[in-house]
């Protein structure tokens, strides 16, 4: 994912989060999975180097990222009351179960940054290649509008450091995500099995013509770089009753914003306006291809 920010500059206001309804809460079901083993430095450091980014820290530096975690929990709690009416209890437990230190990684320069993790101001972590780690009051804030559910098969467009996929991992049955940098694309598809986490797969490739080789398409389809509209293959491989959110708006320019696309039973897709945001732009064929004729843009 690449540096989500709600804005809330003037002409960019994120009032508009404060009017939609309360979101229904989750299925109790939940594909069935193993307990995840102790999450401790030990299992920390052995995660990371079976991912290729050995790590090393002391029990006084592990201890102090888990302290600082409940109150980032509390906080992505309140900003989804604040915002949406509810915070999701099965969102909330993805972000107890995602270890987000595990994600924090420079990895053009090959160093962590996971001392970082659970800041008390959330910003964008850089990745390096030009990417970057979105804050996790975005992510929280995404990953909630998306609505998964146990059962749903999720695309994400732009992998970045691999943390939203995990975290609709957690929730979801199959998570999918593509990333068009190519070297950051190769490190971050060995993060997820030291974890566990056996029900994503991701590749290299241009996300713009989504992953059609999936039969029967995704529920959710969640783009995470901004696009200059958006993609029609993407709606193709939506499944009739799926959401997709995708960023809109000029490459490195402030005037983005957060559209949430429904497709009905009939197969109509539906379009909503959201919040100001600000994301990296997609790249690769989005770039070099003008809006199909009658596809909305912003900006």
């Amino acid at each position: 994912m690449a540096g989500f920010r709600p804005l809330t500059r003037r002409g960019f206001t994120a009032t508009a989060l404060l009017s939609l309804p309360a979101l229904a809460a989750p299925a109790i079901l939940r594909p069935a999975r193993a307990a995840a083993p102790p999450w401790t430095r030990k299992a920390y450091e052995a995660a990371m180097a079976a991912s290729g980014r050995p790590v090393s820290l002391t029990d006084a530096q592990f201890e102090a990222i888990q302290a600082r975690k409940p109150a980032a929990i509390k906080r992505i709690e309140q900003y989804l009351k604040e915002r949406l009416g509810s915070a999701d209890p099965a969102i909330i437990e993805a972000f107890q179960t995602v270890p987000r230190e595990y994600y924090h990684y420079m990895y053009e320069g090959h160093h962590s940054t996971g001392g970082d993790a659970y800041e008390d101001n959330p910003k964008p972590w850089a990745l390096g290649y030009g990417s970057a780690l979105s804050d996790y009051l975005g992510q929280a804030y995404m990953t909630q509008v998306c609505k998964p559910k146990p059962g749903d098969v999720t695309l994400e467009i732009g992998t970045g450091s691999g943390f939203q996929s995990s975290l609709l991992s957690r929730i979801v049955a199959k998570a999918y995500s593509i990333e068009i940098i190519e070297p950051l694309g190769h490190a971050v598809g060995k993060i997820f099995a030291p974890l566990g986490y056996d029900n994503i797969q991701s590749r290299v490739g241009d996300g713009y013509f989504g992953w059609p080789e999936v039969d029967g398409g995704f529920d959710i389809i969640i783009v995470t770089c901004a696009a200059q509209y958006a993609p029609p293959d993407l709606f193709k491989q939506l499944k009739p009753g799926g959401r997709m959110l995708i960023p809109i708006g000029q490459p490195i320019k402030r005037g983005q914003f957060l559209y949430v696309y429904t497709k009905d039973e009939a197969g109509k897709v539906h379009s909503r306006k959201d919040v100001g945001v600000f994301f990296i732009p997609m790249t690769g064929t989005m770039m070099k291809t003008p809006a199909p004729a009658g596809v909305a843009t912003n900006g």
